[in-house]
């Protein structure tokens, strides 16, 4: 593991000025740094040591990816503020660092000690010492580059999102709380939804070899995994859109998730089967009440009269729901099956800076991006006068 040290502030500085500095580790190594930080709590399943394991197996080999892992503690004290589990790479020959990622983690986000900043002032000081850690570092870097981020983490404030750079993100989350009565929160349902949901698992179920099952055995997972890219990928083609989860490296990432996770818990596989075939298919990841949703799939026309996606959600959240699971997350991507569900939003947010000229007209355009954000009828129309795909929101 190599490790760059870097402190801000000054010495003999007094215990309470906390804001005046941190020390910073770059770490080349999640293995070797995360079990010191193996008694804090993540905020998200995607802060989990098992996501970020099975993350960094997969993609840490790559020519282009490099891992680097920033351990922050206050300057004075020694204590732990952060880790931010980062990577450094080449676009465009910019170096870029972000969090580990690769449009794979729905939440991004530092894990936080007992040091963490609490306020926009002592943000600023760590947000300053990181900088001059990752200019210093060898090799360097350009642009440091965080999306998604949560500005809450499990009551704390995001100490990213105090910071007068960050920004509304274009995506956000969509959570269901579903409280201790799992009935009374259905019937709050629209009267359609719930109707329809009875409907599905009618149909369904009139045939006599249909069921639903939370997967436990580690090969059965993983054989759903199979159907579940073969599912994905014939949905994607069907569609003619660039489908990424099932190459070789994003692949070994879900089979690491699955083979390491299903037996702890973590990682959550259930299926709407008819004998041996698959009707449908449904990945997520748990963190003790909180669910999140990852990968979701459908045998297609075939089955459509049971709507085998929908009816796989509210299975699976009734049978997490009789395990203690109160917080059903969906997950990025504003589609309207979710809004079924009656989920709320979860804002996110954007930050960049530039780390040399190199970097700067990277960072103002992100700058300018986020501000656009605040005007999304201009921002539509830019984006139709440049040609690109406006977003939108799949019935």
């Amino acid at each position: 593991m190599t490790v760059l040290t870097a402190a801000g502030g000054k010495q003999g500085a007094r215990p309470m000025a906390r804001a005046a500095g941190f020390r910073v580790e770059i770490a080349s190594d999640w293995k070797q740094a995360a079990p010191r930080w193996s008694d804090v709590s993540p905020s998200t399943p995607f802060q989990d040591s098992q996501w970020l394991d099975a993350w960094y197996r997969a993609f840490a080999g790559l020519d282009d990816v490099e891992p680097l892992i920033a351990i922050v503690s206050d300057a004075v004290t020694g204590e732990r503020a952060a880790l931010l589990p980062l990577v450094r790479r080449l676009q465009k020959g910019i170096r870029i660092v972000e969090f580990a990622d690769l449009d794979l983690t729905d939440y991004n986000a530092p894990l936080l000690g007992p040091a963490a900043p609490r306020d926009a002032r002592a943000a600023r000081a760590m947000w300053r010492d990181l900088k001059a850690a990752l200019r210093r570092m060898p090799g360097g870097a350009d642009l440091i580059r965080l999306r998604k981020m949560p500005l809450d983490l499990a009551g704390q404030p995001n100490p990213l999102a105090l910071l007068d750079g960050a920004g509304a993100c274009s995506l956000n989350g969509n959570i269901v709380t579903t409280g201790e009565d799992y009935d009374a929160w259905r019937f709050q349902l629209g009267r359609t939804v719930r109707k329809e949901l009875e409907r599905s698992w009618r149909v369904f179920t009139r045939d006599p070899a249909a069921d639903f099952k939370l997967v436990t055995d580690r090969d059965e997972a993983l054989r759903i995994l199979a159907v579940t890219e073969a599912q994905q990928g014939a949905r994607m083609q069907q569609l003619g859109l660039n489908f990424i989860l099932n190459n070789e490296t994003c692949a070994a990432f879900y089979r690491n998730l699955v083979n390491d996770g299903i037996g702890s818990g973590f990682t959550v596989v259930s299926a709407l089967t008819s004998g041996d075939e698959v009707v449908a298919t449904l990945l997520g990841v748990r963190c003790g009440s909180r669910y999140v949703m990852v990968r979701i799939s459908n045998a297609g026309e075939k089955w459509s009269n049971c709507s085998p996606g929908r009816l796989i959600i509210e299975r699976t959240m009734a049978a997490l729901h009789r395990d203690g699971v109160r917080e059903v997350d969906f997950s990025i991507g504003n589609y309207a099956y979710k809004r079924r569900f009656g989920v709320a939003p979860i804002a996110l947010a954007d930050l960049s800076a530039a780390l040399s000229w190199r970097g700067l007209p990277y960072a103002l355009r992100d700058r300018a991006a986020r501000e656009l954000r605040a005007y999304p009828r201009l921002t539509a129309a830019i984006k139709r006068a440049l040609g690109k795909p406006v977003s939108r929101q799949e019935s």
